[in-house]
């Protein structure tokens, strides 16, 4: 075992919830919205899946399902998806659906999971490469560098960039290549057993955590720790 992949969002970042982020978004456009809307409208935007790392849609408007089975392949599907996902909502102001989807891409609306710095710093201290392979339609480094996680990183491979989404094997396979490593020689860790899962094609071992708000998942990537201690000592036998 000798690098280790992982996924961002409900991996090793977990996004705001859906009221701090519409609070956030209202606040900073002096929009108003009684108090008491103001958590009603958050939840309908829950349930709509218009929060980018957010709850998955209940149901897809037959408008938005053809840019949503691409979104993660271009910034502008990206971008589409969610704000049509959005407008579903009624708002105080129809700009504030793209202040919304604004809002996602700030490091301020990111949190690390408890354990990820002890974790990635352990894989460093152990030589280990990493890698983070991302569905995504926007640059997540400026997260990893303003929460200080950024020089635990190798390299990015971000969907959007390459035009390919998990689980299509290629998008690991660049991964690994770029940690110059086999992949029957890298781990995949993930929240999202089909996306993630992908890995498994190449031969890399894929290990799966619990998609959570960060609070209520202080320790789950903790065990990355002991599975590739465990599979570098069964390389030497």
């Amino acid at each position: 075992m000798s690098a280790v992949l992982f996924d961002f969002s409900g991996t090793l970042f977990r996004v705001e919830s859906a009221e701090a982020w519409l609070r956030a978004v209202l606040e900073e456009a002096g929009a108003g919205l009684p108090e008491e809307e103001v958590a009603a409208t958050a939840r309908a935007l829950e349930v709509a899946g218009a929060l980018p790392g957010g709850a998955s849609p209940g149901r897809v408007p037959e408008e938005v399902a053809g840019v949503w089975r691409v979104r993660d392949e271009s910034a502008a599907a990206h971008r589409a998806a969610y704000t049509g996902l959005s407008r579903q909502v009624a708002l105080p102001d129809p700009g504030l659906h793209d202040a919304l989807y604004d809002r996602h891409m700030t490091p301020a609306a990111w949190a690390p999971y408890p354990d990820a710095l002890e974790v990635l710093s352990g894989l460093r201290e152990s030589g280990i490469g990493v890698g983070v392979v991302s569905n995504i339609g926007w640059d997540l480094r400026p997260v990893f560098r303003e929460h200080g996680l950024d020089r635990f990183v190798d390299t990015y491979v971000l969907s959007y960039e390459h035009g390919v989404q998990k689980p299509d094997p290629r998008l690991f396979a660049v991964a690994c290549e770029a940690l110059g490593v086999d992949p029957r020689a890298a781990l995949m860790v993930g929240d999202d057993r089909r996306a993630d899962g992908g890995a498994a094609a190449l031969g890399c071992a894929v290990h799966f955590v619990d998609h959570l708000p960060a609070a209520e998942r202080p320790d789950g990537l903790r065990p990355v720790l002991d599975l590739v201690g465990r599979g570098r000592e069964a390389g030497k036998r």
